[in-house]
Formats: C-alpha cells, sequence, structure tokens
C-alpha cells in the first residue's frame, strides 16, 4: 500500500491536466526545457572559461626581483 502504482498516477495526471489543462502544462515545459538548457550552456561556457584561464595561467611565468649586492 506505500508504493503507488501505475493507476495511482494517471489518476494524478488526468487530475492535473483537468486543474491546468493541456496548453499551460505545454507552456510549463517548454519553458522548464529552456531553463535546463540554459543551464546547461551557462556550465559549458564556465568550463570553457576555467580551461582558457588555466592555459593562460601555464604561460605565465613568476619571478622574484632581487637587489644586486
Amino acid at each position: 500500500m506505500g508504493t503507488m502504482s501505475i493507476w495511482h498516477w494517471l489518476i494524478v495526471l488526468v487530475i492535473i491536466m483537468l486543474i491546468f489543462g493541456t496548453k499551460k502544462l505545454r507552456n510549463i515545459g517548454s519553458d522548464l526545457g529552456g531553463a535546463v538548457r540554459g543551464f546547461k550552456e551557462g556550465v559549458k561556457e564556465g568550463t570553457e572559461q576555467a580551461a582558457a584561464d588555466s592555459q593562460k595561467a601555464a604561460k605565465t611565468i613568476d619571478v622574484e626581483a632581487r637587489e644586486k649586492s
């Protein structure tokens, strides 16, 4: 009784569709998909920027100035 069967999920889905309607659910789905795509692009850009920064840092030469005695 603790787990929900496929019939429970179908009834919940029908109730949600009756409350919100298919058009609103479609809009919510497309908004959610756009948000996920934007997040993936942001992560990709962040990793590319981090890789470029690490390559730039690898080319940097650290030197120490000393006074002639």
